[in-house]
C-alpha cells in the first residue's frame, strides 16, 4: 500500500510538500501540485479520513449510499442491510449521494471513514468508485458492473424481469404495449429495457418510439409521462412502467382524466414496494428480493474484511405479482 513518503519520491519533492499538494495548500504552485496529484494516481494513493498514512483501526461500520433517501424501495433494502450489519456488531450509515462528487457520500469513499461501503447511486462516477476500492475496504454495487478485485456486484435479474413482465402482458392478449422508463443513466432501467424488447421481438412485435417515455423512476415523473401518453390521443393497450413508484403517477393520471385501468388500459410496475398492494386498483409488478439483496451484500462485506474468497457477481430472481390493474 502506498504512503505519502513513496507519493513524494516519486515527485521528486519532499514529504511536507507533497502532504501541502494533496490537501489543496496554497503554499504550493499549481504545477507542483499537478505533479504530485499524477504520482498519487500512478501509485493509487487514498488520504486516510482520520489519520494519513497511520494504520487505520476498524470503525465497525458499514455505509450504504443511496440516490435519494426517501424512496419507499429502500425501507426494505435498508432493513436487510441492518438487520445483519446489528447482528454482527456493526453500525449502518445511510447516506444520500446527492451534491454528487461534493456529497458527504464521496467523502466516505474517499477518506475511507467506514470498513465497507454498499453503493445504489449512478451519480456516484465508476471512476471515484474504482479509485476507492482497496484490500481492507471492500465495495458492494447494486446498479453497475465493474471489474476490480475488491468490488462486488450484486442485482436482480433485470433482464429476465424486463421480459417476464412484458410476456405477461403479451399473453393476455395486448399487443400495444409502452415502456415508461426511469434516468437513462439508470444500469437497471436499461436492463429492464432489454428484457421489455426481447419479448416484444420474441413475440415478432413491433415498438413505437412515441411510447417510450421517461418517468425518472419518481411518482411525479409517471405521472408527468402518462399525461403525455394521454395527450397524444393514441393510447397503448397496456403499459410497462420501470417501477413501482412511475406506475402509481400514472394510475393518479389516468384517474384525472377518466381512464378505468384496467378496464380501458392495463399497466405493470417493478419492485413490489409496500404500496403497490394498497393502491386502487392494486398494481400487478416484478417482485423485488430487496431486503435480501441489501443482507447479502453486508454478508460480502465481511468476508472480504476476513480475507475471504467470493464471487464478483452475484444476480437475484424477480417474481411476477399479480394483482388487479391487468384486466
Amino acid at each position: 500500500m502506498a504512503t505519502i513518503k513513496d507519493v513524494a519520491k516519486l515527485a521528486g519533492v519532499a514529504i511536507s510538500t507533497a502532504s501541502y499538494a494533496l490537501n489543496n495548500s496554497n503554499k504550493v504552485s499549481q504545477s507542483t501540485r499537478k505533479k504530485v496529484v499524477e504520482a498519487a494516481k500512478e501509485l493509487n494513493y487514498q488520504k486516510n479520513g482520520f489519520a494519513s498514512d497511520l494504520k487505520r483501526s476498524r470503525t465497525n461500520t458499514i455505509a450504504l449510499i443511496l440516490s435519494d433517501l426517501s424512496g419507499p424501495y429502500y425501507s426494505e433494502l435498508i432493513k436487510g442491510v441492518q438487520d445483519v450489519a446489528t447482528a454482527n456488531g456493526y453500525d449502518l450509515i445511510a447516506c444520500s449521494s446527492i451534491g454528487g462528487p461534493q456529497s458527504t457520500a464521496v467523502k466516505f469513499l474517499k477518506e475511507k471513514r467506514v470498513d465497507g461501503v454498499i453503493i445504489l447511486a449512478h451519480n456516484i462516477s465508476d471512476e471515484i468508485t474504482l479509485e476507492s476500492a482497496r484490500e481492507g475496504f471492500p465495495l458492494v454495487v447494486l446498479d453497475r458492473k465493474l471489474k476490480n478485485e475488491f468490488v462486488v456486484h450484486v442485482e436482480v435479474d433485470n433482464v429476465q424481469g424486463g421480459y417476464t413482465a412484458t410476456e405477461y402482458l403479451i399473453n393476455k392478449g395486448y399487443r400495444h404495449i409502452a415502456y415508461v422508463s426511469g434516468p437513462s443513466n439508470s444500469h437497471d432501467n436499461m436492463l429492464r429495457f432489454e428484457g421489455f424488447t426481447n419479448a416484444l421481438k420474441a413475440n415478432d412485435l413491433n415498438f413505437q418510439s412515441k411510447w417510450r417515455l421517461s418517468g425518472d423512476f419518481t411518482r411525479e415523473g409517471g405521472y408527468r409521462a402518462t399525461k403525455m401518453l394521454i395527450a397524444q390521443r393514441d393510447l397503448p393497450e397496456a403499459i410497462f412502467y420501470a417501477n413501482d413508484e412511475m406506475a402509481i403517477g400514472g394510475l393518479q393520471a389516468f384517474k384525472e382524466n377518466g381512464i378505468s385501468v384496467p378496464k380501458d388500459i392495463s399497466i405493470i410496475g417493478f419492485d413490489d414496494i409496500q404500496l403497490a398492494e394498497y393502491v386502487i386498483p392494486s398494481l400487478t409488478t416484478m417482485k423485488q428480493p430487496k431486503y435480501e439483496v441489501g443482507a447479502l451484500s453486508v454478508h460480502l462485506i465481511f468476508q472480504m474484511l476476513l480475507g475471504e474468497k467470493v464471487n464478483h457477481n452475484y444476480k437475484l430472481s424477480t417474481e411476477l405479482i399479480e394483482r388487479d390493474s391487468v384486466r
